[in-house]
């Protein structure tokens, strides 16, 4: 079993053959040659080496040197060497090392003290130490700091040796004197925290006695007060009081360590508004007095923890925490605002659209590359903003809607999608939202926040003024028709087809234009320009948006156009009274979607027109020539029910997601409670009653009732061992964000000692254990509680197994047993999270891994296998209900779910019922790691069998 170390240097080579050479070296007296030999002799003890002919050597021609480094590598070396036998004693020879660190410890340079001290602190050898007991001491008085602090440290590592109270009976007496009179602050620290360790009532009482000086003190000492206060009060709490105040006094500490371990501090030993309230300003203080990032997102994720608890308090320091998103970093401020919004009330949302308004402006400078990405998330912000409170929609809608022609395609399409619920949600605002609409149509320049703008204007377009700028607008963008000419005598051949892309185009724009007297005019210019599409996509053509896309070959927008240009000839037919002027506008249109077919059906365009885009064209024509009422039905009512609908599914969601938080109860409504604070009213302070109220308060509210985790540690409880073995083992597993905690209890069934007792672990996957294992002695019949720590770094399912040594009197050999396998559970670490369908595709397009499970289950209906897949893997279902309503025969639906490391895991579930009645289809997980996909594979295929 490997032995614990202290020491770690680095080594490239080591060779047993080196041993004559070093031998020579050290007996030289070339300083630089014997340094060289010291490092290779450390070289090969680490490199598992024992070297026994060199400890006389050492002791004859290293122990005399005077050099500074040799006997820094000589401490290094006697800290490596084994001081003891088989049998545990320690060995004759190490009685020749005590003269020379006596020697040490006397020696009039104060660096050989310091570090000869420092060495003692790695020594267990009680009979190494002894005769040097009376130089420590006198070192605690030395003229230099730099040995005097050592000194301290060696003190208490002696007297926490099991013998150590013996060799130092009045070591606190000793230390508690010299931190009364000591003035180096790294010396006083040590004292205190020697008295921390080993006499805590001494520590507390000089805290208590210097309460009024702890302002003054270093930033070291008071790391460790705070520290000492900690442990206090987590052990008496009664006593919380007298020390919540000395944590207050060192809020305004010149430190920021100190005053971020304050904070935490505070928070963890009170709950009472006061000390919320100013554990959250102090958190607010450094996330703009700190310049490193990394601080900020500790601090973020500190104020985001006290959201979550306090959230009442938090609403009032809404606007501090909007101060953040002053720092240029995108992470910084993407958290900053996942924050704010769950601050926002009826009270502070006008404040916070405000400062969110200002900030999109500021990005309009373009001054940062990454303006775009910020833009879309103030955005999106902004859209949470006026869909919770929509009084507020009419401030900012306007706004947005000069960035509908975004360069950055995400950020217009966010406010293309913002417009749309706001209009339906708003219905003041429609007027406005569709005249500014129309006016600032033609700056759309992507195509994806085309297709949403036309659908907005086919759909909210009513008046007869509003119908006729609609189609008037789309007119204007697509330019005067035909979209292509080609002159008789050019004969295009079918190689020249492919390589040819430049056609001579007749083009012509308009847009509108201010006259000096501050009105509008349409200007237009119709130019012979040769076209290529992808100087199109590049911008260089000055034609009108739709045109340029249409040139470009997008027919599925010329899809879209078609039908908004078709809603609103029907539109027109019911509130327009002229036959005449319907029949004309209605020619027109049908024009248009001729031109379009025309188009594609060209040699003008790489690619032709695909078969779905040509068949809406087709159907549009068709429709405007023979229009029924079922069918006008349909076009201008049922698709904007369809729409509401989704709208509403989406806030009915939200609603209960609301609600099923809310319903989460403790206690019954007839309970007791019993305000123990009342007893002792008389001198306590604001603060300590404010933190007895709410004990009482979490006490009624059943927070501090245990019987819910006694019967949840009980389910975690996994037997290690059989009953009939002779050591029984069973380990409760505790998951925490970043490690897993074993608490393993191991029996002695045995009337035998065991000696040697050692619980030895191992992993699979991506675990790490912290800690090697230690021996231990177990009495007959007795039990011992052993910890294990192991580091998580991924989510992936992983397993721990191990056994279980020890020996006895009786049996020479050492005896085995197997301990039963740990599993680690994946959906310990993943939990249902809700992402945009936008952002789902994004995702489900750019991860790599990708892990296809097919559908094998007995459950033979749709909806009841999705439901038991959620159930299964920990998930959230994004697709909405209403769109899983029905019975098909197929069922399509997406999951999202978020590690505790931010990892995303994605699955798509696509099943259709086969004509026996079961289930086929395949479900896809989709992540950036490979863990996550292999993990949840297969525990999608331990759990399709429905029930298991």
């Amino acid at each position: 079993m490997e032995k614990s170390c202290s020491l770690l240097v680095h080594f490239d080579k080591g060779t047993p053959a080196l041993a004559n050479e070093i031998k020579e070296a050290l007996e030289g007296n070339d300083v630089p040659a014997k340094i060289d030999a010291m490092k290779n002799a450390i070289m090969l003890l680490l490199n598992g080496e024992t070297l026994p002919q060199l400890f006389i050597t050492i002791v004859r021609y290293v122990l005399p040197s005077e050099d500074h480094t040799v006997q820094k590598l000589l401490l290094l070396y006697l800290e490596l060497i084994d001081k003891t036998d088989g049998k545990g004693r320690v060995l004759p020879e190490m009685i020749l090392i005590c003269q020379n660190l006596r020697n040490n410890l006397q020696h009039p340079n104060e660096y050989i003290r310091g570090v000869t001290l420092r060495f003692l602190c790695r020594l267990k050898e009680v009979e190494i130490i002894e005769p040097l007991i009376p130089s420590i001491n006198s070192n605690l008085e030395h003229r230099h700091p730099y040995v005097r602090r050592n000194a301290i440290l060696a003190v208490m590592t002696i007297y926490k040796l099991p013998q150590g109270e013996q060799l130092l009976v009045d070591a606190p007496e000793t230390v508690e004197r010299f931190l009364s009179s000591e003035q180096d602050a790294s010396a006083k620290r040590n004292a205190f925290l020697m008295l921390f360790n080993c006499a805590q009532d001494r520590a507390i009482n000089y805290l208590l006695t210097n309460v009024d000086r702890v302002s003054d003190w270093g930033e070291l000492m008071q790391m460790v007060v705070l520290e000492l206060i900690r442990k206090v009060c987590r052990t008496n709490k009664a006593e919380k009081g007298k020390y919540i105040k000395i944590i207050i006094s060192l809020l305004n500490a010149p430190s920021a360590a100190v005053v971020y371990e304050c904070a935490g501090t505070l928070v963890s030993l009170s709950s009472a508004p006061t000390a919320i309230r100013a554990a959250a300003n102090t958190y607010c203080q450094l996330l703009l007095s700190q310049s490193d990032n990394n601080v900020k997102l500790i601090v973020l994720d500190r104020l985001n923890e006290l959201k979550l608890s306090h959230r009442d308090i938090m609403v009032d320091m809404i606007m501090d925490v909007l101060r953040a998103l002053s720092s240029p970093n995108l992470d910084i401020r993407r958290k900053t605002l996942d924050i704010v919004l769950e601050l926002i009330t009826p009270r502070n949302v006008n404040e916070v659209v405000l400062t969110l308004k200002k900030e999109v402006m500021k990005t309009q400078s373009g001054e940062l590359e990454k303006n775009g990405d910020y833009r879309q998330m103030l955005i999106q912000a902004i859209h949470s903003c006026a869909i919770k409170f929509p009084e507020v929609a009419s401030t900012v809608v306007h706004l947005l809607m000069d960035f509908l022609g975004d360069n950055n395609v995400a950020s217009a399409m966010d406010v293309a999608i913002f417009v749309r619920e706001i209009i339906e949600t708003n219905p003041k605002l429609r007027v406005s939202i569709v005249t500014r609409l129309l006016d600032t149509f033609y700056q759309i320049r992507a195509a994806r926040v085309c297709s949403c703008a036309l659908w907005i204007i086919g759909e909210y377009c009513l008046s007869l003024s509003e119908v006729e700028s609609g189609i008037a607008t789309i007119k204007q963008c697509l330019g005067d028709l035909p979209f292509f000419s080609i002159s008789e005598e050019e004969e295009v051949t079918d190689t020249t087809k492919k390589s040819q892309l430049a056609t001579s185009i007749t083009t012509s724009s308009k847009r509108p234009a201010i006259l000096a007297d501050g009105t509008y005019a349409t200007q237009s210019a119709a130019s012979e320009t040769t076209f290529s599409p992808q100087t199109v996509v590049q911008g260089s053509l000055s034609t009108g948006n739709l045109r340029s896309l249409l040139l470009t070959g997008d027919f599925f927008l010329g899809a879209v156009v078609a039908c908004t240009l078709t809603k609103l000839i029907l539109r027109l037919e019911e509130v327009q009274l002229s036959r005449l002027e319907v029949n004309k506008a209605s020619t027109d249109v049908l024009l248009i979607m001729v031109s379009m077919l025309q188009l594609g059906q060209s040699s003008v365009l790489p690619h032709p027109i695909d078969n779905d885009s040509y068949d809406r064209i087709v159907l549009c024509i068709r429709l405007l020539c023979n229009t029924g009422d079922a069918v006008r039905k349909i076009w201008l009512k049922s698709c904007r029910e369809s729409f509401v609908k989704m709208l509403s599914d989406k806030q009915l969601r939200e609603t209960e997601e609301i609600k099923a938080k809310a319903q989460i109860s403790h206690s019954q409504p007839d309970d007791l409670i019993d305000f123990y604070h009342l007893k002792s009213r008389k001198g306590m302070s604001q603060l300590e009653l404010e933190d007895e109220v709410q004990d009482d308060l979490k006490r009624a509210t059943g927070e501090f009732s245990k019987e819910a985790d006694d019967a949840n540690k009980l389910n975690r409880i996994i037997q290690l061992t059989g009953f009939s073995d002779p050591v029984y083992a069973e380990a409760y597993v505790t998951v925490h964000q970043y490690d897993i905690v074993l608490d393993v209890t191991v029996i002695n069934r045995t009337k035998e000692t065991l000696q040697n007792l050692c619980l030895e672990l191992a992993t699979m996957g991506d675990l790490k254990l912290v800690e090697r294992p230690q021996n231990y002695t177990l009495a007959p019949q007795s039990s011992k509680q052993i910890k294990a720590n192991i580091k998580v770094s991924s989510t992936e399912t992983g397993v721990i197994f191990g056994n279980i040594v020890y020996e006895t009197s009786n049996v020479l050999e050492r005896t085995v047993i197997v301990l039963n396998d740990i599993h680690i559970d994946i959906m310990d670490y993943i939990s249902p999270a809700v992402c945009s369908d936008a952002a789902f595709r994004t995702m489900w397009a750019e991860f790599e891994w990708e892990n296809k499970v097919a559908v094998n289950t007995t459950i033979t209906a749709e909806k009841e296998f999705l439901d038991h897949i959620i159930k299964s893997t920990n998930m959230k279902c994004l697709t909405a209900p209403s769109a899983l309503d029905g019975e098909c025969g197929f069922l399509a639906a997406n999951l999202y779910a978020k590690s505790v490391f931010g990892e995303d895991a994605l699955l798509n579930i696509s099943i259709e019922k086969l004509a026996d009645g079961k289930l086929n289809g395949f479900i896809r997980i989709r992540s950036k790691t490979q863990g996550i996909a292999l993990s949840l594979g297969d525990k999608i295929t331990l759990k399709q069998k429905g029930g298991s």
